[in-house]
């Protein structure tokens, strides 16, 4: 068996870890089923999977072909209909009772140390995460929160007919129930702003289902919290007033909070600490409560602490984190054993807030932490949440969901944002995500040919298709390299660069990162908007792929070269609090140069103009997740260059990974 392993591993079929793993198990226990299953689960890991499930019926090896998968089957003398039986005679696989190389449950093979991961995650998601509230006060801090301001309505009804008048009311106020509302009156009270304050009775909170609301008052009665939504669905809007009216309960009892927010990646973290502090402004709440909510964020791997040269962190279950709350955004990024580490190091009594969108990319690494949490929480919410909210709230629950939701351990913590605030019915982005998103092939096609004004479909079919798109890019550089010429402030040019960028599902090939960056520098370089001298040269873009904090980069982070007034090269980042540093290339972590970069490194940012560049032929890589990812980079532009088959093809794709924990969310809590 060993050696028709090393012979998958000299073809590039599974890597030198997942051999020499199979090696070391081989060595312990000479089984050649075990042997086989070993690297598999090993390979598995490298493509993201916690597990590799034990299918009895038609086990899938190494994404082989089946009818080579029979023949290492066949190798291991024992026929799949049997390996249950099989395994469970083996001294080196164990139930997790006791430390093993490997364990079995549920059907699932895991390396031991990641069923440790799941059991602990698991573990902490199914305790008991209901907390003391005062109501009374609550209620009334989310009332002055959530305030309606009419003002801002009226003016979006001006010179409109009633009808347009009507459903301008409908879409600000999230009004659920219309039919049984006075219209008329509402209309002539909208007409006149003396008249504002008779709008609460005519169109009470009942009527309306503010998600948003309901996402702050659910959060606040629990210890773990997942708020999720797509891009425009104020997500970071939700949880600053969440922070305000916990920070104001707490002053109420002379004890606020100690609040940290944090990101998995640098980037990720600048555009929280961003919009953090953009939704601070708008509060509706005293002057005391906005100082002391915090509008830095930092990532992860910075509160943890990174011991260097060691896998743990400096705070871990022997030294707990000083705080009572963190704020996580970005969390689908996050992987199982991060998700391990991080609840392992929070105090007993802290409070943990989730945000992210379910629907992106998982972790690099293996699991999908918060797409288990989110499909284990269903909809709905148990019979003693929904009162709860609904007394908070003011909002109607009971005929929202269509059925009793059958309540998991995490199903009274998580809340799904529903309405985009910056996407509607008139943006061709948001348009696409969703069909892209729901799997709707005819509408992902509707889209992209309806003549969207931010949309832009160019079919790789399509002759001179890949020149425009080396074209465009020189365009949407150009600004940043002009501002590069004329020695403008850093902060200038890193603004500018981030208008525009390339986003690629793959690495190499020709609509590859590496292919696209060494084709957009040439042409730049035609152009006169660059003078490539060698590796360093002024303008050039660079990623960041690995954590250096000492000099507080991350993997994400992007900064641009740059001449002093010393004629001296440096790459300038903007680092979370706005600040601009400036690092000599040669100190630089590891990195890369940054025209295009993939889909997978653009996760926790967001660009005003993206192009979205997908391969010329089809690619297993490419998923619903991936490309929906791409397209929710974009803020305002989007242009897709794309063969509309591997679109299609995409939309009906899902990403699947294997996990068991989702199975271990559906148990009640404890």
């Amino acid at each position: 068996m060993l050696n028709h392993l090393q012979l998958l591993e000299q073809q590039g079929t599974i890597r030198p870890l997942d051999y020499q793993f199979a090696r070391l198990i081989h060595s312990m226990e000479p089984n050649p089923l075990i042997t086989l299953l070993a690297a598999n689960v090993s390979f598995e890991l490298g493509l993201g999977n916690v597990c590799m499930p034990i299918d009895t019926s038609s086990p899938k090896l190494f994404a082989l072909p089946a009818d080579e998968g029979e023949q290492l089957i066949h190798l291991a003398g024992v026929p799949s209909s049997s390996w249950l039986e099989s395994l469970s005679n083996s001294y080196i696989i164990g139930d997790g009772a006791e430390p093993t190389p490997l364990v079995m449950d549920n059907g699932r093979l895991y390396l031991y140390r990641y069923w440790q991961y799941e059991q602990h995650v698991a573990g902490f998601l199914t305790q008991q995460h209901r907390t003391s509230l005062d109501q009374q006060a609550t209620q009334s801090i989310l009332q002055r929160l959530f305030r309606r301001n009419y003002d801002v309505i009226h003016q979006h009804c001006v010179n409109k007919s009633e009808t347009e008048q009507r459903a301008e009311i409908i879409k600000w106020l999230d009004i659920e129930d219309s039919d049984q509302l006075n219209w008329s009156d509402i209309i002539q009270a909208f007409n006149n702003p003396e008249s504002f304050s008779k709008l609460d009775q005519l169109i009470p909170d009942s009527t309306c289902l503010n998600w948003q609301k309901i996402a702050v008052a659910l959060a606040a009665t629990r210890s773990f919290s997942v708020i999720s939504g797509g891009p425009g669905t104020g997500k970071t809007t939700t949880v600053t007033r969440l922070l305000a009216l916990l920070m104001e309960l707490g002053l109420n009892h002379g004890a606020p909070p100690n609040i940290k927010l944090v990101a998995p990646t640098g980037k990720a973290a600048a555009r929280l600490t961003e919009s953090i502090g953009g939704a601070l402004a708008h509060l509706n709440c005293s002057d005391e409560v906005k100082s002391k909510i915090p509008t830095l964020a930092g990532t992860l791997h910075r509160l943890l602490g990174v011991v260097p040269g060691k896998a743990g962190f400096t705070h871990n279950h022997h030294n707990r984190l000083h705080l009572d709350i963190l704020v996580v955004d970005e969390a689908s990024m996050i992987d199982l054993p991060m998700m391990s580490h991080l609840l392992a190091a929070l105090p007993d009594h802290a409070r943990l807030i989730l945000l992210g969108d379910r629907d992106q990319l998982s972790s690099v690494e293996a699991g999908s932490v918060l797409g288990d949490i989110c499909g284990a929480a269903g909809t709905g919410y148990s019979q003693e949440q929904t009162l709860l909210l609904e007394n908070l709230t003011g909002h109607s629950l009971q005929t929202v969901f269509d059925r009793s939701p059958s309540v998991s351990a995490v199903t009274d913590s998580f809340c799904l944002l529903r309405k985009s605030y910056r996407f509607d019915a008139k943006s061709g982005i948001g348009s696409l995500a969703k069909a892209m998103n729901l799997g709707q092939t005819d509408q992902l096609e509707g889209v992209l040919n309806s003549g969207f004004s931010d949309i832009a479909y160019h079919p790789l079919s399509t002759e001179g298709s890949y020149q425009q798109l080396i074209t465009q890019c020189i365009e949407g550089y150009r600004d940043y390299l002009t501002l590069v010429q004329h020695r403008a402030n850093p902060k200038q040019i890193l603004d500018a660069f981030n208008h525009f960028q390339l986003l690629c599902a793959l690495r190499e090939g020709r609509f590859g990162v590496r292919g696209l960056n060494d084709e957009i520098q040439t042409a730049l370089q035609d152009k006169k908007l660059l003078n490539v001298t060698g590796q360093w040269y002024e303008g050039r873009p660079v990623l960041i792929t690995r954590n250096d904090h000492g000099l507080g980069l991350y993997n994400g982070d992007i900064g641009i070269t740059v001449r002093g007034a010393d004629e001296k090269l440096r790459v300038a980042f903007e680092l979370p609090d706005k600040q601009i540093r400036e690092v000599l290339p040669s100190r630089l972590p590891e990195h890369e140069t940054v025209f295009a970069m993939t889909i997978h490194k653009s996760q926790g940012s967001e660009f005003a103009n993206v192009v979205l560049a997908l391969p010329d032929k089809d690619n297993p890589i490419i998923t619903r997740e991936l490309v929906y990812t791409g397209i929710t980079r974009a803020k305002s532009n989007l242009s897709v260059y794309a063969d509309i088959k591997l679109l299609h093809k995409a939309a009906l794709t899902p990403t699947l990974r294997h996990s068991g924990l989702h199975k271990r969310l559906l148990t009640p809590e404890r």
